[in-house]
């Protein structure tokens, strides 16, 4: 913000202090009494010497910069600001204020002499999945006596991105001979059979594929991603109905993060319908977990639309709906129900694993 300015203001201890000393000289001129004068003079040369310390602006480079901008629920993210004086004094009585989320974050700032630098960080909340703002930064200059300050923003506001934590997980096989330890053909990745959907082009990309006639009515440089249909597609279905348990979409970006990352084509499914697969990679889908909320609306729909083949991964806090994934268990490959909590009753022809925490899952998805 190269065009923002300081704008100094009086505190309300400072407000306070200018009304009383009006009061206390008023009061002493009316009575006949020298003391309220005296206290109302000593009021005012405070405010005074408050002023000559804030008066001088600044000359400040600040930055402050978010790391990792994407980072798991409940591992470390920070924010690092760095404070340089390119003016000819020292300063004294800085503050940073950074706004987190619904959250103010002070920071004090120790003195800075002259050309001096000063690095802090503080840590970020990461407890809760989705994004949280970081920002407007401002830097604060006030006297000791908190009379009077100094405010000006810097920088631009950030956001933090946390998404659901994850464990390794082999690829769910499709009870088919498809291939199972991944694509074994170079150009597999990219697909070079069906036509899936376009995307916008990315450094590295074939210019074989790119669909000009869409480039050049969106401006943009579109490429076409095709998929290669013998490779089996993972479906993950997560329920999202009420209160959204963390742990189900925990395990539901474990098995679909599994199937990306090994070159498979994957969807995911919640009872608003397919999550938008532009770029249906591992950091696609973790990015569109991240933000995924309850919703009111259960997957029984969703998983009479899903089109079969490969595998089906259900994800559910409900008994109801790991009865209900049976109705469907013809159309694919292979069916696995994660229920979230104690097991239910049997489902036949359906896989269940029972999990209350995420380290549970890997040993019974590696015994299935």
């Amino acid at each position: 913000m190269d065009a923002a300015r300081w704008s100094g203001v009086l505190t309300p201890l400072g407000w306070g202090t200018l009304a009383g000393s009006i009061v206390l000289y008023a009061a002493g001129f009316a009575l006949g009494y020298p003391e309220p004068v005296v206290l109302a003079t000593g009021g005012l040369l405070a405010l005074a010497a408050a002023l000559a310390w804030t008066a001088p602006r600044p000359r400040l480079d600040v930055r402050r910069e978010v790391t990792p901008l994407k980072v798991p629920r409940g591992e470390a993210a920070v924010a690092v600001l760095t404070v340089a004086n390119l003016g000819r004094r020292g300063l004294s009585g800085l503050r940073a204020q950074d706004r987190i989320g619904a959250a103010e974050h002070t920071v004090e700032l120790p003195r800075l002499p002259r050309n001096g630098v000063r690095t802090v960080s503080y840590p970020l909340p990461t407890g809760v999945r989705g994004e949280i703002p970081v920002g407007p930064l401002v830097v604060v200059r006030a006297d000791p006596f908190g009379l009077t300050r100094r405010v000006r923003p810097y920088g631009s506001p950030a956001t933090l991105l946390v998404r659901p934590r994850t464990v390794p997980l082999p690829v769910p096989p499709s009870g088919r001979a498809h291939h199972l330890e991944g694509p074994t053909s170079d150009n597999a990745p990219s697909g070079t059979v069906t036509f899936h959907t376009l995307r916008e082009y990315v450094v590295g990309d074939d210019l074989r594929h790119v669909h000009w006639r869409s480039s050049a009515r969106t401006g943009t440089l579109m490429v076409r991603q095709l998929i290669d249909a013998s490779l089996p597609t993972t479906t993950v279905v997560l329920d999202t109905r009420g209160e959204l348990s963390e742990l189900a979409v925990d395990a539901a970006a474990s098995v679909a993060v599994a199937a990306a990352r090994a070159g498979f084509p994957v969807r995911v499914i919640t009872g608003d319908g397919p999550l938008p697969d532009a770029r249906p990679d591992a950091e696609a889908v973790l990015d569109r977990l991240a933000v995924v909320g309850g919703t009111a609306a259960g997957v029984g729909e969703a998983l009479r639309l899903a089109r079969g083949g490969g595998s089906l991964v259900l994800v559910t806090a409900d008994p109801a709906e790991a009865g209900r994934v049976a109705g469907v268990r013809r159309r694919f490959d292979r069916v696995i129900c994660v229920y979230v909590g104690a097991a239910p009753v049997a489902v036949p022809g359906v896989t269940l694993l029972p999990v209350t925490t995420l380290d549970a899952l890997p040993p019974l998805w590696g015994s299935r």
